[in-house]
């Protein structure tokens, strides 16, 4: 593909069309997508790029991409959904154009990892349908937290910094 500045329209329309029919579906897809429209300054891509990550976020897509990175102790689906409806809630959420950035920041900033990470180690479905005891949830939640933190940590990588409604 040729530079954003070189885009010619029936790329863009290709773009615009791989997010409308969800060819695109992974985080560093999307990315590439984003950062290429985020140069053109152009409000025709907002629509687009916004419903793709929102697909991205609400088809569990980013549920996966998190497991995928978390293999030990799957990434908590509560603590992901939590975060969605803190964002939905969120009236500063109008703030940027990617729910997945939102989401993942939202999860980060409110604790919400070591909250979910103590919920599902104190269940007794972890244990074997034992009471698990104090030291045990501990130890658990603790491995939880570090796995899902640098899940969560790696996947915010792919931003230098935080987009905007423009994509920028």
């Amino acid at each position: 593909m040729s530079s954003a500045k070189k885009l010619s329209q029936s790329e863009k329309a290709s773009l615009i069309q791989s997010l409308r029919t969800h060819r695109v579906n992974t985080l560093i897809e999307l990315r590439r997508i984003e950062k290429v429209f985020a140069n053109l300054n152009s409000p025709d891509v907002t629509e687009p790029m916004t419903s793709a990550w929102a697909h991205y976020v609400n088809s569990n897509n980013l549920l996966s991409e998190l497991r995928g990175l978390t293999k030990n102790y799957p990434f908590s689906s509560e603590c992901l959904d939590e975060a969605k409806w803190m964002v939905i809630g969120d009236p500063q959420s109008a703030r940027s154009w990617n729910y997945c950035w939102l989401v993942l920041q939202k999860a980060k900033n409110q604790n919400l990892i070591p909250k979910h990470a103590r919920q599902l180690a104190m269940k007794p479905a972890m244990w074997g349908g034992r009471t698990p005891t104090a030291a045990g949830v501990e130890q658990l939640a603790a491995a939880c937290v570090a796995e899902w933190t640098r899940a969560l940590t790696q996947m915010l990588r792919h931003w230098d910094s935080p987009p905007t409604t423009s994509g920028r």
